[in-house]
């Protein structure tokens, strides 16, 4: 709730996503009201349906979906707006904002592949030009985030990561929202020399997708520097896992999973013969890699605590937080409480290691527990606990099994 009992309104992009569904239903049960952008790249419509329902009707009154298509032309700063019963097709540029704002009144924007390019650019001006509600903060979750796809398609992550938030943050700037909490990523650590990672630590990201993250920080530590009204709180991610306790809700990616515990939980209910592992000659006790495995719902409530440290804090500049336990488990360790919570055997197969992989990466989180006030609750056996209960409940996902 705002200083004079108005309720906040908070723009989440890729809100459909497994972090931002559980972060929306944290939201509204904190009583925001909450729009999301989302384009269904690597998520369903279905998940926001099911927030709704865990969230029940009243609360879900505060809630709005958008979900967008804009087809790519090599012209310039084009694309292509289909109407609802696909009575025309219409090229326009981007900046021609009074014909945007027709189309709008008169189609619904059918799902599909996005344009990253000029997602923002368009879309947030037709919320603030057709009487949206005012966004008082955004929480920007939306880009790729796979690091092999990113060593393979640079092009597709820089273009896609960076050219998005930039479009975000001249059209936060424009209608005056300057408070953001940005999904960055541990892999702007690298393979640091020591761990636990601390914040200030020297950024030096391996891949492609970790120098999305760390030029988007710095390219904000500028935007604040230029203009003292913003404040944006960099969410420095470690290896979020888990569920929601209701097993309602999970994380559901399209394709060949790109991160371990999806990949274990599609092996565990039988769409995958066996879980790959990559890297087993790591410098670590069972040469595996290690990460800072965090429960979803722990990084869900963190973004919480950063939310209401923007709107508490007047002078917090451009901030960044590790959100992690602090604790390091490593691929097989994890493989092997996966199958204590769920009862199955998960078959190995044992690959080279993927290029831009650190050996050994977790968190110091003195500093959000010290000025956020949030800690992580959950430990390895919830999130396995919690993961199985989702996988078991919906083995094909948001999709019904074939």
């Amino acid at each position: 709730m705002g200083s004079e009992g108005r309720v906040q309104s908070i723009l989440v992009t890729g809100g459909a996503g497994f972090i931002g569904t559980h972060t929306v239903l944290q939201l509204l049960r904190e009583g925001f009201r909450v729009s999301i952008i989302d384009n269904l790249d690597n998520s369903v419509e279905a998940a926001v349906d099911r927030v709704r329902d865990l969230a029940g009707p009243e609360l879900s009154s505060n809630l709005r979906f958008h979900l967008v298509l804009f087809r790519f032309h090599l012209s310039f700063f084009r694309y292509c707006a289909l109407a609802k019963d696909g009575c025309f097709d219409i090229k326009l540029d981007c900046r021609a904002i009074s014909a945007i704002r027709r189309i709008w009144r008169k189609s619904f924007l059918k799902p599909g592949r996005i344009s990253p390019l000029f997602c923002f650019i368009v879309i947030l001006h037709l919320f603030m030009l057709n009487n949206f509600p005012w966004f008082d903060a955004v929480i920007h979750f939306a880009g790729l985030k796979a690091v092999g796809e990113s060593v393979a398609k640079p092009h597709l992550y820089y273009n896609n990561n960076l050219i998005g938030t930039l479009n975000l943050y001249e059209f936060m700037a424009k209608y005056g929202c300057k408070k953001m909490v940005f999904s960055s990523s541990a892999t702007v650590y690298g393979q640091p020399e020591k761990i636990p990672c601390v914040e200030d630590f020297e950024l030096k990201a391996m891949n492609p997708y970790g120098r999305t993250k760390l030029f988007l920080e710095e390219i904000a530590r500028d935007i604040r520097k230029a203009d003292s009204e913003w404040r944006i709180i960099l969410l420095r991610y470690f290896n979020p896992v888990g569920a929601h306790e209701s097993g309602h809700i999970g994380e559901d990616p399209k394709g060949i999973p790109n991160n371990l515990m999806p990949f274990i939980q599609q092996v565990a209910v039988g769409r995958l013969p066996e879980l790959n592992v990559y890297g087993f000659d790591y410098p670590t006790k069972d040469g595996s890699a290690i990460r800072d495995y965090i429960h979803v719902i722990d990084l869900a409530d963190g973004h919480l605590a950063a939310l209401k440290k923007l709107f508490a804090s007047e002078d917090i500049g451009c901030v960044a937080y590790n959100l992690g336990t602090g604790r390091g488990t490593s691929v097989l360790e994890m493989v092997a409480a996966f199958e204590k919570a769920s009862g199955k055997k998960i078959p190995l197969k044992l690959c080279p290691r993927r290029p831009g992989d650190a050996t050994a990466v977790y968190a110091s989180t003195e500093k959000a527990e010290k000025e956020l006030g949030w800690k992580s609750k959950y430990g390895v056996e919830e999130m396995c606990r919690d993961q199985w209960n989702w996988a078991n409940k919906n083995p094909y996902g948001y999709l019904p099994q074939p």
